[in-house]
């Protein structure tokens, strides 16, 4: 059952193998804070998401939500899960002791929510969802708002919410139209309707606190005149108790295609005109403190495509190891040949494999960008630090557009190794597709994504940002060409690289010029040309640590015997198989990313040029 969540083996090789998390504890920040340490708490995780979380897949799915006079119930099955969920504090990991957290790194918040979410989303979206309303109070909130809100949401005794989409402004966030009203004591009347709130209404908490985006009267127009409100669904007196319903109503709950326990509400702020809340930061200045909680929900959006794939990946390789379906091609023309383990066509295994290298590839990205948080965090001097942050804003966007895209694409090819068994209810891998798809949905769209990336991230600091990132697959290659095996994939590597910072140039001139518009017809195409090299440089990263490991088990030996060795030793056959992914990813797909490069650049200008009668009746 633990292999359906996440491969242990891979989470370990990526933390101590390839990124080397044992060195934590060298650091000032986290000192004391041992792989010991680490490892007791990623079993612990494992354990828990296996026994406690990953059963309620099927009965969340199939039971979904109740919605009753404004009020929505979720399984019962979640709320013995959430206390102990509760307890053992996975919402605030990573948060300091003193305000209720554990201290962690984020690379081993990672691994542990690999576990914790990746058993069930609809289920973790509830902490999820949390963290990040919590965390902005812990960053922007008065002294008096943290002692208020923030160790309550962080312990998971309330929930939060992120509300900002209305049906007229959705991902034009400036154009809202929820207000706000000074009061004379200090609150502010909040009258409006938001909609696809996450976890905006549900039973397993006593309260829930809202950060709601609107408009004070007289403010500007756009996203330079939207505040943010802390507004509780039950107000909380000064001394921390609960007083009286607030005007905050769960006028519907959307059906979706998946993520059926998780809710997603319609929610109406002052319908009755009695609807408070209090401001959080400054005012007009709302975007800056939501935008903190965005790039960090963008980036577990992103983690969550990862879940996604490694979840459908584990499912479709034991599904092809147990399912016996027709002669080996080899043996194709022997009527009396008996049939074989389906992993055995050539299809099945491209299949596979895809799913393998991307699945092994986005572990390793979603693994190196928490990295980059605690290396940020850790950092000597201004410039260590403004380097690492540097590095994170420009792949922000790609995490999240590429990895939920790639995430649900692996999904895809589950179902498909399934087969027919696929399309049905009677198999997870179904339910995996359809949760998943919300996820370049989440957070603003993946075409967003990759408007963001060509018209602010590419261009930082003149386009030394993008070429300080290439420098670190520069690295990487340079190691590889060391080691004999592997210098040819190297090599292939560093002609593409060559190739995108070409394209990575016309892209950039031609968003400044009057053909703008055609470069950004571009922008998801370029943002994917860039998920593919990153890919290809994680798993070349990967194989550097794999080779000489693998090297050391089987000495000599080559041909049959070595085969013999790597069917035999579990460690021998990781190795194998990640030299495996890196070389059908820089062999099979790499080739077609540069093609697509030379689609960029062609110029094509028929999505821009075509008239809209021209799509059709």
């Amino acid at each position: 059952m633990a292999q359906q969540i996440a491969d242990k083996r891979d989470i370990d090789f990526v933390l101590y193998e390839q990124l080397g998390a044992e060195n934590f504890e060298k650091t000032k920040k986290y000192k004391g804070q041992n792989r010991k340490m680490f490892d007791m708490v990623i079993k612990e995780a494992r354990n828990f998401a296996i026994k406690e979380i990953l059963p309620l897949n099927e009965e969340g799915d199939r039971i979904g939500l109740k919605f009753e006079n404004n009020q929505v119930t979720v399984p019962e099955c979640f709320h013995r899960v959430y206390k102990l969920f509760r307890e053992a504090e996975y919402i605030s990991m990573t948060e300091d002791p003193e305000i209720g957290g554990q201290g962690l790194p984020h690379l081993i918040n990672q691994a542990a929510l690999e576990y914790v979410v990746g058993a069930d989303f609809s289920f973790g979206a509830f902490g999820f969802a949390t963290h990040g309303a919590a965390k902005m109070i812990e960053v922007f909130g008065t002294e008096k708002q943290k002692s208020l809100y923030m160790s309550r949401m962080y312990t998971g005794e309330w929930g939060g919410t992120m509300v900002l989409t209305e049906p007229e402004a959705g991902s034009d966030v400036g154009a809202l139209t929820t207000t706000a009203v000074r009061n004379d004591d200090g609150t502010y009347s909040i009258s409006g309707n938001k909609i696809f709130i996450t976890c905006g209404e549900h039973d397993l908490t006593d309260n829930i606190i809202h950060p709601v985006l609107a408009r004070i009267e007289g403010a500007p127009k756009g996203t330079k005149g939207i505040s943010l409100f802390i507004v509780p669904k039950i107000w909380v007196h000064d001394d921390g108790s609960l007083g009286e319903r607030n005007d905050v109503v769960c006028t519907a709950i959307e059906e979706k295609m998946g993520l059926h326990a998780s809710p997603t509400c319609q929610l109406t702020f002052g319908g009755k005109g009695k609807c408070r809340g209090v401001l959080l930061g400054e005012e007009n200045k709302g975007m800056r403190v939501m935008f903190h909680m965005m790039n960090e929900a963008r980036l577990g959006v992103g983690a969550l495509g990862l879940f996604n794939a490694s979840c459908a990946y584990l499912y479709a390789l034991n599904y092809a190891r147990e399912r016996i379906q027709g002669r080996d091609i080899a043996d194709m023309m022997n009527k009396d040949a008996q049939a074989v383990n389906i992993i055995k066509h050539p299809d099945v295994r491209r299949m596979l494999l895809w799913m393998k290298s991307h699945t092994e590839g986005m572990r390793s990205f979603v693994y190196y960008i928490s990295e980059l948080f605690d290396k940020e965090a850790c950092a000597q001097t201004p410039e260590e630090k403004e380097k690492y942050s540097e590095l994170i804003e420009l792949l922000t966007p790609i995490i999240k557009s590429y990895c939920t895209d790639r995430g649900f694409e692996c999904t895809v090819q589950a179902v498909q190794v399934y087969g027919g068994y696929g399309y049905t209810r009677d198999y997870p891998v179904e339910r995996l597709m359809r949760d998943s798809k919300i996820n370049s949905i989440y957070e603003g769209t993946n075409g967003i994504q990759s408007m963001d990336l060509l018209g602010r991230k590419l261009g930082m600091k003149n386009g030394a940002v993008f070429m300080n990132f290439l420098a670190e697959i520069g690295k990487v290659i340079a190691r590889a060409k060391e080691i004999e095996g592997l210098n040819g994939l190297a090599g292939n590597l560093e002609i593409v690289i060559k190739k995108l910072g070409e394209t990575a140039m016309y892209m950039g001139k031609t968003a400044m010029s009057p053909d703008f518009q055609m470069a950004f017809s571009f922008s998801l195409p370029f943002l994917d040309v860039m998920g593919d090299v990153i890919m290809a440089w994680m798993l070349l990263w990967r194989a550097t640590v794999a080779k000489p490991a693998l090297d050391k088990l089987v000495g000599n030996t080559k041909g049959d015997e070595q085969n013999k060795i790597i069917e035999t030793n579990k460690n021998a056959a990781f190795y194998a198989g990640q030299i495996k992914s890196a070389e059908y990813f820089i062999q099979a797909i790499l080739p077609i990313t540069v093609g697509r490069m030379n689609a960029i650049e062609s110029g094509s200008r028929a999505v821009v040029d075509i008239l809209e009668p021209s799509f059709g009746s």
